[in-house]
């Protein structure tokens, strides 16, 4: 039998190295592995930095400590990991709306990069930044937390609504009201495409 950090990541799904943790506790570093970076990354981009090393290291001690209840028919962890993340960002929900209202204020981020072939995309980036953080402040926590996971964690509305424990359907229009507050706050009234319905 091939051990676990031997194998590619799509050999072997987060199912299965799961419920093998069960067994041999030290096999859950393969979830860690994969999904660390992108954890941590949607927490810097919702608290900024500071907090984003404490929220993604508790989001694996909790996965680690509630993995016996993970539900071994969903073979993608992707879903519950971002639900605890969220959860754990939610507890910091004042310090998530100061972050953007920093940014929407200042609507600069980094110092732009040397190469040419991305000058024209930043500029257009920081033109829209300042707006869209001072949106996404305003936006209701339920609504900002499904959009932010569809728009940064890449997950569908079904994902975001399983990362949630709330139903697709809710997801869904929770999804939907975020975009039309930003679509306004950025002063468009038309969607762009027809995943915003």
């Amino acid at each position: 039998m091939a051990v676990v950090s031997r194998m590619l990541p799509t050999e072997v799904s987060d199912a299965a190295i799961i419920e093998r943790s069960l067994r041999e506790p030290e096999d859950f570093a393969a979830v860690f592995h994969r999904y660390y970076a992108p954890i941590h990354g949607f927490a810097a981009q919702r608290l900024g930095p500071a907090l984003a090393d404490d929220v993604a290291a508790e989001t694996f001690l909790i996965a680690f400590d509630r993995r016996e209840r993970y539900d071994l028919s969903r073979a993608d962890a992707r879903p519950w990991l971002y639900g605890i993340a969220s959860n754990l960002i939610a507890r910091h929900h004042r310090a998530e709306v100061r972050q953007y209202r920093a940014l929407a204020r200042t609507a600069t981020g980094e110092v732009a990069e040397s190469h040419a072939d991305r000058v024209v995309t930043r500029l257009d980036a920081e033109a829209h930044r300042g707006p869209l953080m001072a949106a996404l402040a305003k936006i209701a926590g339920g609504d900002r937390d499904v959009l932010l996971l569809v728009a940064w964690a890449e997950l569908t509305s079904e994902e975001a609504g399983e990362a949630l424990g709330i139903p697709a359907g809710t997801a869904r229009s929770r999804l939907h009201r975020a975009r039309k507050k930003l679509r306004a706050a950025m002063g468009r009234t038309e969607p762009t495409t027809e995943e915003d319905y």
